[in-house]
C-alpha cells in the first residue's frame, strides 16, 4: 500500500502521515509545480508518467513525483518548480477526529448526526436515507429534499454528490451546506421556495465514507483518496472511485491498472460496492421509462474548475454526445463558472480519465452531469484540506450556480434556445 508522507510540501500539507510503520516504505515523493502544460495531450502524458497529480490550473499541473519520476519528467522537457517545505506538524485532537484547525469539517458519525436534525427540524421537506452499504458496511447516506419530501412527485430531479474521495473533505461540506440551505429557506426565500415546489432534490453527502474515516483516523490527515476495499490477490487495498464507473471503463489510458496507484480502476467496472449501488439507486430513478434526474453535479476539490462530459476524449463530441448536447454543457458550465470564478472545460481538456460518474450519467441516461472542482487552486493554499476558516465562504460561493443547475433542470438545453419533449 502506498503512504504518502508530504515532507516537502507546504504548510497544511505537514498534517499528512503514515497510518503504518509496518508497512514497506515507498519511494520518496515530493511536490512539484508543472508549468507550461496547456494542453490535454501533454498533461495526459505527465499522468501516464505515474505521477500522483493533485491539482491544475490552465497552464500547470501540480503532481507527487517520485525522483525517479521527476527526472522522467524533466527529460521529456518539461520544468519542475518544487513547492514550498512544510511547517512543523500539530498535534492530533484524538484518532478520528479532525485536527486542530479542521474541526469545523464534519466526521461520518457528526454529519449523521447533523442531517437527522435537519430532518428531525424540517420533517415534511427533509428525508434521510441510504442506497446501499460500503465495503466496511457504513450507510451510504442520501438525502432528499423537496416541498412534500413523502411523496414522489413527477418533477425533475437534481442529484448533487460529494466526496467518492476521500481525502476531499471540503466537499462533504458543500453538500451538507445544500441540504441547509435549502430545508431553512423552504418558506423563507422565495426563490427557494419556488425552485422546491417545481423540484425534487438528491443529495449523495458522502459517497466513499469509508476513506474519509480513514483519511482522518490517526487524529492527522493521510492523503487518501480510494475506498478501502480490498484488492483479490494482492495486499494493496482501495480502488478510486471515480475511475470504477462503466462507462468507457480502462478505455484510454485514463485510469491505472496498478492496485497501488491513487487511481486504480478497480477490477472490473462497478467492482466497488459504493460505485455499484449508487448505480443501482440512479437507475432505480427511472420510472416508466422516463430518468427523473435531468441534472447532476459531482463536487471534488481541489483546482476551481467547472467540467462537463467526455473525460476518456478530447473531441468535444463522442457517442451520444452531438454538437448540440456539448453546445448546451459549455453554455451552462461557463454561466455556471460566471457565478463562482472558477474556470470552465471540457473534463478531458484537464486530461484524459475514464471510468467517471459524469461521463457514465451521460451515457447512460442523458444526464447533464459536471464536476465541480472546488476551492482552493493550489497546494500553495492548502490542496485538498484548507482550513476550516474557508468552509462558509467555499461553500456559500456556490450558491449561484447550484441554483442555476436547478433552475435550468426542467430543460437544459433551454440555455441555448433548444426546446424538450414534454415529460
Amino acid at each position: 500500500m502506498r503512504r504518502v508522507v508530504m515532507g516537502a510540501v507546504l504548510g497544511i500539507l505537514a498534517l499528512v502521515v503514515p497510518i503504518s510503520a509496518a508497512a514497506a516504505p515507498a519511494p520518496p515523493s515530493s511536490a512539484y509545480r508543472v508549468p507550461g502544460v496547456d494542453n490535454a495531450t501533454t498533461r495526459t502524458a505527465v499522468a501516464n508518467q505515474g505521477v500522483e497529480i493533485l491539482g491544475g490550473g490552465r497552464d500547470y499541473l501540480e503532481v507527487l513525483a517520485t525522483p525517479v519520476q521527476a527526472e522522467r519528467l524533466r527529460a521529456g522537457g518539461l520544468r519542475l518548480v518544487s513547492l514550498p517545505a512544510a511547517a512543523p506538524l500539530p498535534l492530533p485532537v484524538a484518532p478520528g477526529q479532525f485536527p486542530i484547525g479542521y474541526q469545523g469539517y464534519h466526521t461520518y458519525r457528526q454529519l449523521t448526526t447533523e442531517l437527522d436534525s435537519l430532518a428531525a427540524s424540517h420533517p415534511n421537506q427533509v428525508a434521510v436515507s441510504s442506497y446501499g452499504k460500503s465495503a466496511q458496511g457504513h450507510p451510504l447516506l442520501l438525502v432528499k429534499i423537496s416541498d412534500d419530501v413523502r411523496t414522489d412527485k413527477h418533477e425533475p430531479e437534481v442529484l448533487f454528490s460529494c466526496a467518492q474521495h476521500a481525502r476531499e473533505h471540503i466537499t462533504v461540506e458543500m453538500c451538507l451546506h445544500i441540504v441547509r440551505r435549502l430545508a431553512q429557506g423552504y418558506g423563507t426565500d422565495p426563490a427557494i421556495t419556488r425552485l422546491l415546489k417545481s423540484r425534487e432534490v438528491w443529495v449523495v453527502p458522502m459517497a466513499n465514507p469509508d476513506g474519509a474515516e480513514y483519511d482522518i483516523s490517526t487524529g492527522l490527515f493521510s492523503m487518501w483518496r480510494k475506498n478501502r476495499q480490498p484488492t483479490p490477490e494482492n495486499s494493496e487495498i482501495g480502488t478510486d472511485l471515480n475511475r470504477n464507473w462503466g462507462d468507457e471503463w480502462a478505455c484510454c489510458d485514463g485510469s491505472s491498472a496498478n492496485p497501488a496507484n491513487d487511481t486504480y480502476r478497480g477490477p472490473a467496472p462497478f467492482s466497488a460496492p459504493e460505485t455499484a449501488q449508487l448505480r443501482d439507486w440512479v437507475n432505480s430513478r427511472v420510472i416508466g421509462g422516463v430518468q427523473q434526474i435531468t441534472a447532476h453535479i459531482d463536487f471534488h476539490s481541489f483546482s476551481e474548475l467547472v467540467l462537463w462530459p467526455y473525460g476518456f476524449t478530447t473531441s468535444d463530441t463522442g457517442p451520444g454526445l452531438n454538437k448540440s448536447d456539448a453546445d448546451t454543457f459549455r453554455k451552462l458550465g461557463e454561466q455556471m463558472a460566471a457565478t463562482n470564478g472558477y474556470t470552465p472545460e471540457q473534463s478531458s481538456h484537464l486530461y484524459i480519465n475514464d471510468g467517471s460518474i459524469a461521463d457514465w450519467m451521460w451515457a447512460q441516461h442523458h444526464v447533464w452531469s459536471y464536476t465541480l472542482e472546488m476551492y482552493p487552486t493550489s497546494l500553495t493554499q492548502g490542496g485538498f484540506y484548507p482550513p476550516a476558516s474557508v468552509i462558509d465562504r467555499e461553500t456559500t460561493r456556490n450558491d449561484a450556480a447550484v441554483d442555476l443547475l436547478l433552475n435550468y433542470a426542467d430543460c437544459v438545453p433551454r440555455i441555448i434556445g433548444a426546446h424538450c419533449a414534454a415529460r
